[in-house]
């Protein structure tokens, strides 16, 4: 159990995984680019502690959660599956049969209620060590981040935003981004899906000045719940203390009456106005690209409080694998037993990093009849935010939805193109740049379960059966074919031949990157599925010429993020073509799409 941040701190720097960087170093962009690296070396690198910051006289902590050693510190357990065991203790209480269950029961009930949140007894609690209030709050002191160059400006990027319900009186727990708009105003962006927005609305409603609270540098336990998936109403503070096994110490404001982490390193408080809202964004943000600015309500700072000594904690968010990735693996493994309760038939989940959490999972089942898959789909997109899923793809319980091997196998041998794919359609993560709506847009499930009676028979599902040379193409005899008949610059390579050779009749994926340029990907569609001499493939994914076609966490973060199912996947009988490209008019696509982060501008 961490009392606090610096806690957790000094316990990383005795295991050898807190790395202090002297020099000085900028806020803008500087702090990133160390960041950046380091998060994206062998096993996630060192967790970074920045002592002299230009801008200001506090000290910046990055990647604290940033690897599978240090999330599983933070998290208090050897392995997350931990957490996951002691969450199914609580799920499995049932009323007791016999005193001798009852006697059973008693330490886990017990456990239960020693979670709650307590409240600071003593004279000061640490967070308000320092106090400013009024002409005197400056935002401009702490060491916010700009990340990514073409960011409108800093951000806090792991605040643990409080609201309360205007109508149940209940605190929740939320991170939602704030960009510093100037010394005592901030942006408050909470997506129309989180908590923070529904008790907006609530205030909205009443015309009423909404209070709101953000604590920054808090223990690992409750920084993590802050980002948790938890079902409207409940106390993200309760899961904070069954994960550390000890209950949060909250205090009240001294402006509003929320009440925040005793321990934090800093806090903000203030208020929101109902129906005052102003640009926020763009913002280098989890998916690699930036979010495009919208219109979000404004946070107004009536008073900053600190610890004596505090720590700024950030973090930096962009293409996969990042710190963020590890916090969401936490959810992963956290919730699984949740959602076995609603569909006891789900073995396991996996969240591939490359899917950037929201754009597709792959879940093993126990089948037991047919069409059982679809209904474990559509089970999946209605529940919370598992809703905002773009794929789901489902495999038999035998197999490991984080062994690639295994499910790619069966995408080769037994996927049919006609008959294992659902179409869906429904809400979506408003980070989804692909679908032409924001919100709003398709969806899509993939069988890889085998056939049960009474289930569709799949047909030849893979490719035209060819003999001699034709029958194993390198990429050397494909591209000058491609030449021929594309225009521009265009690569290929063809994927997963060691398994082809295992299977008959198996699926032969072929990627492509070419030049799109003024054509739309109907042209190329068009191209490839009246091409003779490619016949031996069925399934071809359409790439942007600059895309590394030998990079396959790359290739897979461009197909999960840059496709709408419906309107870039086109099949014909056996053989399909998915456009993962950007989309443009000539696509029939009209908004803006976002541009990838990079820190070499």
């Amino acid at each position: 159990m961490y009392r606090n941040l610096k806690d957790f701190l000094n316990r990383l720097d005795k295991a050898g995984e807190l790395k202090y960087i002297s020099q000085p170093v900028s806020c803008s962009l500087e702090i990133s680019r160390y960041t950046d690296m380091e998060s994206k070396s062998k096993n996630g690198g060192k967790a970074l502690f920045f002592e002299n910051v230009k801008e200001s006289k506090f000290p910046v902590a990055t990647n604290i959660f940033g690897s599978d050693k240090r999330i599983c510190m933070a998290m208090g357990v050897d392995y997350l599956d931990m957490l996951a065991e002691k969450v199914k203790k609580y799920l499995e209480m049932e009323p007791p049969k016999s005193i001798r269950q009852a006697l059973d029961m008693i330490p886990l009930a017990l456990g239960a209620s020693s979670f709650i949140p307590r409240t600071f007894k003593g004279r000061t609690p640490p967070c308000q060590d320092i106090v400013k209030k009024g002409s005197k709050v400056d935002l401009g002191e702490i060491p916010v981040l700009k990340c990514w160059p073409q960011d409108a400006g800093p951000f806090i990027t792991l605040p643990i935003v409080f609201t309360k319900s205007l109508i149940t009186g209940k605190q929740n727990a939320g991170m939602y981004r704030l960009q510093i708009f100037d010394k005592n105003t901030t942006g408050m962006h909470w997506h129309i899906h989180k908590d923070g927005s529904n008790y907006y609305n609530e205030y909205c409603t009443a015309n009423k000045r909404m209070p709101v609270a953000v604590a920054i540098g808090a223990d690992p336990a409750t920084t993590y719940a802050a980002t948790a998936p938890m079902p409207r109403g409940m106390d993200e503070m309760l899961l904070a203390g069954l994960i550390r096994k000890k209950p949060i110490v909250m205090t009240k404001c001294i402006t509003n009456d929320i009440r925040v982490p005793a321990e934090a390193e800093f806090i903000l408080e203030g208020y929101v106005d109902p129906g005052e809202l102003r640009v926020e964004g763009p913002f280098g943000d989890h998916t690699g690209y930036y979010s495009l600015a919208d219109d979000y309500p404004v946070f107004h700072v009536t008073a900053i409080t600190h610890r004596r000594k505090p720590v700024y904690s950030a973090t930096l968010v962009g293409r996969p694998p990042m710190e963020d990735c590890y916090l969401a693996k936490v959810t992963e493994r956290l919730f699984l037993p949740l959602l076995q309760t609603v569909i006891p038939e789900i073995i396991d989940m996996w969240f591939p990093w490359e899917g950037v959490f929201h754009n597709i999972v792959i879940v093993s089942i126990n089948k037991e009849y047919a069409g059982h898959a679809q209904k474990v789909m559509h089970g999946l997109w209605g529940m919370g935010q598992m809703s905002f899923c773009k794929a789901i793809v489902v495999v038999d319980k035998d197999i490991k939805p984080d062994n690639t091997s295994d499910v790619l196998k069966k995408v080769v041998s037994i996927f049919d193109v006609k008959t294992d794919i659902t179409y869906s359609r429904g809400v979506l993560d408003v980070l989804d740049h692909s679908s032409p709506h924001k919100n709003f847009g398709n969806k899509i499930g993939i069988d890889l379960t085998e056939r049960f009676p009474g289930e569709p028979e799949k047909r030849n599902q893979g490719c035209t059966e060819r003999k001699g040379e034709e029958n194993s193409l390198t990429a050397d005899i494909i591209l000058p074919l491609l030449k021929r008949k594309i225009p521009g610059e265009v690569c290929c390579r063809p994927l997963f031949e060691e398994y082809n050779a295992l299977y008959r009749n198996s699926n032969r994926i072929i990627v492509i990157s070419v030049d799109k340029g003024e054509y739309g990907g109907k042209h190329f569609t068009d191209i490839l599925l009246t091409m003779d001499d490619l016949k031996m493939f069925n399934i071809f994914i359409l790439f942007d010429k600059n895309v590394d076609l030998h990079d396959n966490s790359l290739i897979l973060w461009k197909l999960f993020n840059n496709v709408d199912p419906q309107r870039d996947f086109v099949a014909e009988y056996n053989r399909i073509v998915i456009d993962a490209c950007k989309k443009g008019p000539a696509d029939g696509y009209h908004r803006e799409w976002p541009d990838e982060l990079t820190l070499d501008e």
